[in-house]
């Protein structure tokens, strides 16, 4: 099976491997990348490790020299972000004229454009066996890949200039309350580089950590990644010394440069968040902030890293101001009507871990009654019974059923799946995303109807990561493995582009994630949801023995938006989001409405294989390692 693109065919692998593809756990080891000979990889990756790639010699692409910058071993992030940040350390520039580079390896008839090397000195924790190296072919010359000179500056050189480093403008960041959506309290983080419309009523960490919201007194960082030193840099100073406590997910080797990061700052401890079942991550991005005059939840899609709040689209949920609760006061009380105070009570206790026991007790002394949104975690276990429908995609399937009414010709309104990553989901659609995880999306309250409607997948493709902002690097948060890619096919389908006129974002690349439902004509939303959570099974959950079983391997969160919590029928589309209007009643949906359909020559971005054809907004190709 195959399908042809501007990048090559795709065709799809003889294996008939099910296995969810997703990060090595501790009971496996990846492959280091070798930069300067001293890099150790990094086990942090919400996909596998790449089978080797070679570069073909007829395709005319010349090998990358080997890196001769200096870098720090302290990589951060997944294989497909260290890729990207060696891309951007020595980025290779595009040229027109074609060379001859590397070795031929079994070539296919000339009908494919892939070839298959039964290599054996290179394993890839998401196959059983024999790895299979994917190298792209292509008859027509392929322009010369030239590292570009890179200059000498007291950080780590950058392809897109200086200005990458010069920051951001004077004002960038808030001088005063900003005007926000009160509503619905969701907002987009700050983009560098749009016309600032687009940023007014977006936020950056500066401005949620600033004293504008409150005197900050301690505060926790739930998170997947981390820089620990930017971090506390994004602190005010007159708040960079108070207590933070870090949650995370890393294990030995990620978890000892984790401490190493943290030893500079004695106001930083860590509490590491317990994975049990192999291939889990801690993928949960909670800000819990305590101030002398209350406590905030804030529940958002960025990572503590500077790349993720510079030229992505990411997106949060900020909770109002909670006061604290009378001395006195019932166990029950500050409870909101969408048990948000009870559902964070339970999710924080999901971790078993003493370091929480003291914010648990700080939460229950506060009120969060107006709070409107319903929290939808996902927590690492096997669950049976009524358990079943506390995490994952079961718990939006019970809120969607208690909490929403159906619709007249509900067949007729699309589904819109928006992420940063994709798992393996079988061979074909009806092994888990056009079952059970559809039939979640898909409920409208007590309805026994079991309608299809449109489902609508919004990711990237290869042409909305080269003429992004970033350029390719952006394809570095974006880690859709060929190894995945290849055995699912039928999913290119369902795609649908990334574009986002109406936040200004169309070049932001999205790390943000939102599921959606919307009517007919795109002008009304049944439900929206923002989440940490990727199409994954691993972060939804999958069900096992028959149905009677919910396994779920990685911890996420994220809040759902119900009409019925804000006495609507449903959410007006807001056709203008930006600059953000405090009384605006339309939600602000971060991507243009009809999504617009892959073409046949369009395919999605997956990281781990070689674009040189064309340059980026940078003049750079993509070579990964």
């Amino acid at each position: 099976m195959s399908q042809d693109s501007q990048h090559g065919k795709w065709s799809i692998s003889s294996s008939d491997d099910d296995d969810e593809n997703l990060h090595p756990s501790s009971t496996a080891q990846s492959k280091p990348l070798q930069l300067a000979n001293s890099v150790q990889s990094s086990h942090r990756s919400e996909s596998p490790p790449s089978s080797k790639l070679e570069l073909v010699a007829a395709s005319g692409v010349a090998k990358p020299e080997p890196v001769k910058t200096p870098v720090s071993s302290d990589f951060i992030g997944s294989e497909a972000r260290k890729s990207a940040t060696i891309n951007q350390l020595n980025p290779m520039k595009y040229e027109s004229s074609p060379s001859l580079a590397g070795k031929r390896k079994k070539e296919v008839p000339d009908s494919s454009g892939w070839a298959l090397s039964d290599s054996d000195d290179d394993n890839d924790e998401g196959e059983k066996g024999k790895s299979l190296s994917i190298i792209p072919i292509n008859r027509n010359p392929r322009p010369k890949a030239k590292k570009a000179k890179v200059e000498e500056e007291e950080r780590p050189p950058s392809p897109h200039g200086r200005v990458y480093y010069t920051g951001e403008p004077e004002d960038f960041f808030e001088a005063s309350i900003p005007s926000l959506n009160e509503t619905y309290r969701f907002y987009l983080n700050k983009v560098t580089g749009l016309d600032r419309k687009y940023n007014t009523g977006a936020l950056h960490i500066r401005d949620i950590l600033s004293p504008l919201f409150g005197t900050l007194k301690e505060s926790v960082q739930f998170n997947y990644c981390f820089d620990i030193a930017w971090m506390v840099q994004q602190y005010p100073p007159e708040f960079r010394d108070r207590p933070v406590l870090i949650v995370h997910g890393d294990k030995r080797e990620a978890k000892a440069r984790l401490v190493k990061q943290a030893q500079p700052f004695p106001h930083v401890q860590l509490c590491q968040a317990k994975l049990d079942i192999a291939f889990g991550t801690h993928h949960t991005k909670m800000m819990l902030l305590w101030y002398e005059e209350g406590f905030r939840v804030v529940i958002l899609t960025s990572n503590l890293i500077r790349a993720d709040w510079y030229q992505k689209t990411q997106g949060m949920w900020m909770s109002p101001l909670f006061p604290r609760l009378s001395k006195g006061s019932s166990v029950s009380a500050g409870e909101s009507p969408t048990f948000f105070k009870r559902d964070l009570l339970e999710y924080l206790a999901s971790y078993r871990a003493p370091e929480l026991t003291e914010w648990i007790q700080r939460i229950k002394e506060h009120d969060l009654s107006e709070t409107r949104v319903y929290l939808i975690g996902s927590t690492p276990g096997r669950y049976v019974g009524s358990d079943m429908e506390r995490w994952g995609h079961l718990r939006l399937r019970k809120l969607l059923y208690d909490h929403t009414h159906p619709v007249p010709d509900q067949d007729s309104w699309p589904v819109i799946g928006q992420f940063s990553s994709i798992g393996s989901m079988g061979l074909d659609k009806t092994k888990w995303l056009a079952g059970e995880f559809q039939q979640t999306l898909t409920t409208l309250g007590k309805s026994s109807s079991r309608p299809e409607p449109p489902i609508h997948l919004v990711y990237p493709s290869v042409e909305d990561v080269r003429t992004s902002l970033e350029g390719y690097p952006a394809g570095g948060s974006l880690p859709y493995s060929i190894q995945t890619a290849q055995k699912q096919l039928w999913l290119h389908s369902y795609f649908q582009r990334w574009k986002a006129h109406t936040t200004g974002r169309t070049h932001a690349m999205p790390h943000i994630k939102t599921y959606i439902r919307t009517s007919p004509d795109f002008t009304q939303l049944a439900w929206f949801l923002i989440t940490s959570a990727n199409l994954s099974k691993a972060a939804w959950g999958a069900l096992e023995k028959n149905n009677t079983q919910m396994m779920v391997r990685s911890y996420e969160l994220g809040v759902l938006y119900l009409p019925s919590a804000f006495n609507m029928k449903t959410f007006p589309v807001d056709k203008k989001p930006f600059p953000v209007s405090s009384s605006s009643s339309g939600f602000p949906v971060p991507f243009d409405l009809p999504p617009t359909r892959y073409s046949a020559k369009d395919q999605p971005w997956v990281w781990n294989i070689p674009y040189s054809q064309a340059p980026d907004t940078h003049g750079n190709i993509w070579v990964p390692s």
